[in-house]
């Protein structure tokens, strides 16, 4: 029989599942550590409160996210290769194994739940803005620092309109079209 896992990593697997099938506000606590199988104490003892928990839950969100693009840009020869690596991210996401289906962007669903001056909240925007540094890197490899940073903008658009439609429909159709979307517009590019 393998070992068990830490009660810390129980706790936050348990709270990822719930927070993004059900929502944060909706998830109490009380089945966060019965999915986990530990004691109310051990909740208390890893995590001061369930904001601290919820931004726990936002930095394991922001680490996968950025492990699926380490992946997806380790393949990636060209700028473009590198620009559709966050796309083929997005992809990753949108097909993961996910306990109600796939409902969208975890971290732009918690940030919907969350006020506007919460930390956690300024954690997700704090991904965003890098997954958009990524994107600005790769197209100033493609053109002049200019019209990268418009072609950010509407990469960026894209990404997350798509990833919000593609939740609403629960497929991935959106982000597959919107990937095709940012070809075209990289199409013709000159340095």
């Amino acid at each position: 029989m393998p070992p068990r896992a830490p009660a810390r990593e129980r706790i936050l697997t348990a709270a990822a599942g719930r927070f993004y099938a059900d929502g944060i506000a909706a998830t109490g606590i009380d089945a966060v550590i019965a999915d986990a199988g530990v004691a109310k104490a051990s909740l208390y003892n890893n995590f001061a409160n369930k904001s601290a928990l919820v931004e726990a839950y936002i930095e394991a969100r922001h680490r996968e996210w950025m492990e699926l693009h380490r992946l997806r840009a380790a393949q990636a020869t060209t700028p473009t290769d590198r620009v559709m690596a966050v796309f083929d991210a997005y992809l990753d996401h949108a097909q993961g194994a996910y306990r109600n289906g796939f409902r969208g962007c975890g971290l732009l669903n918690a940030a919907g739940e969350l006020a506007a001056d919460d930390p956690a909240r300024a954690a997700v925007t704090k991904h965003k803005a890098e997954v958009q540094c990524i994107l600005r890197s790769a197209l100033c490899d493609l053109t002049d620092p200019d019209t990268a940073e418009g072609l950010t903008e509407h990469m960026a658009f894209l990404l997350e309109g798509s990833m919000s439609l593609a939740g609403l429909e629960r497929s991935p159709e959106r982000i597959v079209h919107a990937r095709a979307l940012a070809v075209q517009l990289m199409e013709g590019l000159s340095r």
